[in-house]
């Protein structure tokens, strides 16, 4: 062990095994390196294979004291490994079948590299919590799907107890029931029904596993030494705040892409997260384009649709005449053929452009986009909102409809796009996005957000700058 090793804290990551864990994840643990701590960053298997796919082997080992190590998730490998795994099997997965070989390697760490001195674990990886405390190892948890999303989750035992769920069928999707205001979610005041987290609806297969799930990993929460999110004060005020009652001390400490910016040291930054390869010709389609045109569409890596909501988004798309970047990620299609009309292709020819994947960050941020096609996943309401580009949203899982809800209602960026989604809503929608006069005030205020984005990481009296520097101290100084 190198003796300047032995005297710096050791901080040990780990993600839940999806795209949008992984990005936040992997900037914190960056931004806490350039701090002074020995990073060992823990992927499932299945996770690094792909990341190393995608990123290549030299980029993940360009540094000895940003280290990568794995732990088996427990599932069979799967037949498509472009594709997301499933989220209700690797949830249960983990749960049973990880805390063994998690402690196993905290063990092997301390013997080979250097003891871990805190664990920075997902929210939904609470096995982990289970070993921080046998161990004697300080934890503080990520919570990566926003303030908002966990106060909503964290009220499933009260809406259940109050009896306003589980939906009694499923006639009660369409009945107008969702409707229903909830006024029991301090911070979230005047919330319907339909932007919880609509596991709690047990409509679907596993949905009260996943209930159950999101409240065992919510009670475990409560037992940390500390709560971190992706966000900032100006954002979510009200929502830390009400988070602050009733879990251990909160650090909103977003965006954290902006934090990334204030490292000094760029001996990391081929470190990148995408579980897919960038396609680096968007940004030189995007330059191509007129200032604010293009329309960006992204799904995210979790959503599935129909080919019939492929086909109304990109008829949508064709008929409101703008120019449009549109990720098309495989299994982005339920079982279905995704493939678009030829019509389509000749009708938007020359105003259009199909990815597998890109850099999110760079695109958002490019000059020629001028909106945001979105699923609504929290990496992207804040790298959108810190941007100043307003969005459409159109939430399909989890976190997403909180994350909606906040976008339209709290903080005037964004539009909903109803789930049947139809042709004409896209093309009307996209059209007041782009050129009308709703999507003028909503990017005067995605512009507002982008400055108080900017303030809250600004060095070194900015919000999430000086919550940084409390978790960092709290973080080299916390005992078990």
């Amino acid at each position: 062990m190198a003796s300047n090793q032995e005297h710096k804290p050791h901080a040990l990551f780990i993600p839940a095994p999806a795209q949008g864990h992984l990005n936040p994840m992997i900037k914190l643990a960056k931004i806490l390196h350039s701090k002074g701590f020995l990073i060992t960053f823990v992927n499932t298997e299945f996770t690094h294979r792909r990341l190393l796919k995608s990123q290549g082997s030299a980029a993940l080992n360009s540094v000895s004291s940003f280290r990568f190590e794995t732990i088996p998730d427990g599932l069979p490998p799967p037949e498509n490994t472009e594709v997301t795994q499933n989220v209700y099997d690797i949830c249960r997965s983990t749960q049973d079948t990880c805390l063994q070989p998690f402690k196993s390697l905290v063990a092997k760490l301390s013997d080979t590299f250097s003891p871990v001195t805190c664990i920075v674990s997902d929210l939904l990886m609470g096995f982990t919590l289970d070993a921080a405390k046998e161990l004697g190892i300080p934890e503080f948890i990520f919570s990566t799907g926003g303030a908002g999303a966990l106060l909503c989750s964290e009220q499933f035992p009260t809406l259940l107890d109050k009896g306003l769920m589980p939906l009694k069928d499923p006639s009660y999707v369409v009945n107008g029931y969702l409707d229903t205001i909830v006024d029991s979610i301090p911070g979230m005041k005047g919330i319907p029904l339909k932007y919880i987290p609509p596991f709690i609806r047990y409509i679907n297969p596993g949905d009260e596993f996943m209930v159950e799930f999101t409240n065992a990993q919510i009670k475990k929460a409560k037992t940390a030494s500390g709560i971190i999110f992706n966000t900032f004060d100006d954002l979510e005020h009200d929502v830390l705040d009400s988070l602050a009652s009733i879990f251990p001390p909160c650090y909103g400490i977003g965006p954290l892409h902006l934090q990334e910016h204030n490292i000094a040291d760029k001996s990391l930054a081929s470190i990148g997260s995408n579980l897919w390869i960038d396609e680096p010709e968007c940004i030189k389609w995007l330059d191509t384009q007129a200032a604010s045109s293009v329309v960006y569409v992204n799904f995210g890596s979790i959503t599935v649709m129909t080919h019939q909501q492929l086909v109304e988004f990109c008829w949508g798309l064709a008929n409101s005449k703008h120019p449009f970047l549109w990720i098309m990620r495989a299994g982005l299609v339920d079982g279905e053929s995704e493939a678009l009309p030829q019509e389509f292709f000749k009708e938007t020819s020359g105003r259009g452009m199909l990815a597998g994947w890109c850099p999110q960050e760079q695109v958002i941020n490019h000059p020629s986009v001028g909106g945001f096609l979105t699923h609504c996943g929290w990496n992207s309401t804040v790298e959108s909102i810190s941007s100043g580009v307003p969005m459409i949203c159109w939430p399909f899982f989890s976190d997403q409809f909180p994350n909606c809800w906040l976008s339209c209602t709290k903080w005037g960026v964004a539009m909903e796009i109803d789930s049947d989604v139809k042709r004409d809503e896209v093309e009307r929608l996209v059209i007041e996005l782009m050129a009308g006069e709703k999507g003028m005030v909503m990017r005067k205020n995605a512009m507002n957000w982008k400055d108080k984005a900017n303030a809250a990481c600004s060095v070194p009296n900015g919000s999430s700058v000086v919550d940084l520097e409390k978790l960092v101290h709290q973080l080299k100084t916390t005992r078990q």
